[in-house]
């Protein structure tokens, strides 16, 4: 980190020969490069809670609208404890991409070590992350993706679009094995412009494409219960015994769904005359799996707090940290009639993955 890199440099020289020239510009000229960081904790012990000091991170948060993104919360604001040496600041930035920029813009201002950004929409950023690297301050972006900028250190997340690949081709076998032929489905998107919503759109309408199946409709559910019910209500009322599929983008989505097709009497889930499929495999989605409410769910991961401290950890010690990071993800189902899946992945890559049937220790494993 360059202030504390900066005090540790110049209390060093101090100490050896009382001259503080020539040695400073080294420390400060690049400010954000791993090495800077690194060389003030190696000496300090690698570790900001060992040696008293703080690191300063701030964590602009999409919003509040799932499990998911309270377990994604939670994880971040676990790792970053005071306890585990960390400052953090946090902001919820309720699915307003105008006060993410703010936010972020807030953390620049408070000049603290590290930025954690999981971005609302997927465009938009180039200027303040241009911001940010002039101010010598590491980002790192989680779950959702940047499209316009590369001006962060590293990403984790998922690969929404391998989820939605997955899915198709979880119904393309799945609907082969009880012998339907005709499929007409109704899709409740997650929030419009988000990478996971683009991903998990473009990949399942690749199998939609191909197959020759009917979507009926596509609406932004905005990753809420509220929001999947409202458009669920909706389409029951447009298409009335038109549709033997809904997708919904995450569980959330998919529960408000399930209570506006049981309000309107439409059956669904295992021997149901709708086919549910969901994403994020959260613990209450698991349970609605195993209770054969959901027929398929495609996890996403959201614990990616340890993995930032991981990254903040190598950074500081001048490690080359990955740019990328995926998450490892399985997919749950709610029958035991289809063992795997085999699809062509998103690098081009032809996978067979295995399909988890949810028991109760599943479900209880999940967050």
């Amino acid at each position: 980190m360059k202030k504390r890199f900066l005090a540790g440099l110049f209390a060093t020289l101090m100490a050896a020969s009382m001259v503080a020239c020539g040695g400073s510009d080294g420390g400060a000229d690049t400010g954000a490069a791993p090495a800077d960081g690194g060389e003030a904790t190696e000496a300090d012990g690698g570790d900001a809670a060992a040696s008293g000091e703080k690191i300063t991170v701030g964590f602009a948060q999409v919003g509040h609208e799932s499990d998911w993104r309270t377990a994604s919360t939670k994880s971040v604001q676990d790792a970053f404890s005071e306890a585990n040496g960390y400052d953090l600041q946090f902001v919820d930035c309720d699915n307003d991409s105008k006060a993410q920029i703010d936010a972020v813009r807030q953390f620049v201002q408070n000049d603290v070590d590290y930025i954690v950004i999981d971005p609302i929409v997927s465009t938009g950023w180039d200027t303040v992350l241009t911001e940010c690297e002039d101010a010598g301050i590491p980002v790192i972006v989680i779950d959702r993706t940047i499209e316009d900028s590369d001006k962060y250190i590293s990403w984790v997340g998922s690969e929404f679009m391998n989820e939605g690949l997955a899915s198709g081709a979880w119904l393309k076998a799945y609907a082969e094995a009880k012998g339907i032929d005709d499929l007409n489905v109704l899709v409740i998107e997650g929030s419009n412009g988000s990478s996971a919503q683009i991903g998990r759109t473009d990949g399942f309408k690749k199998y939609a494409d191909e197959e020759g199946w009917t979507i009926l409709d596509s609406q932004d559910g905005n990753f809420t219960q509220e929001g999947g019910q409202q458009v669920m209500e909706s389409y029951c009322k447009s298409y009335a015994g038109k549709f033997n599929v809904v997708v919904c983008q995450n569980d959330n989505e998919a529960f408000g769904a399930m209570d506006a097709m049981k309000a309107a009497g439409v059956s669904y889930g295992v021997d149901g005359d709708v086919i549910l499929i969901s994403f994020d495999a959260c613990k209450a989605g698991l349970e609605y799996v195993q209770s054969g409410d959901i027929n398929a769910d495609f996890m996403c991961y959201p614990l990616q707090g340890s993995y930032c401290a991981d990254i903040i950890k190598a950074h500081e010690s001048g490690e080359t940290v990955a740019k990328e990071t995926f998450m490892t993800e399985p997919w749950y189902v709610a029958e035991d009639i289809l063992p795997s899946i085999t699809y062509t992945n998103n690098a081009g890559e032809e996978v067979t993955e295995d399909l988890i049937v949810v028991t109760d220790a599943a479900s209880q494993a999940s967050y």
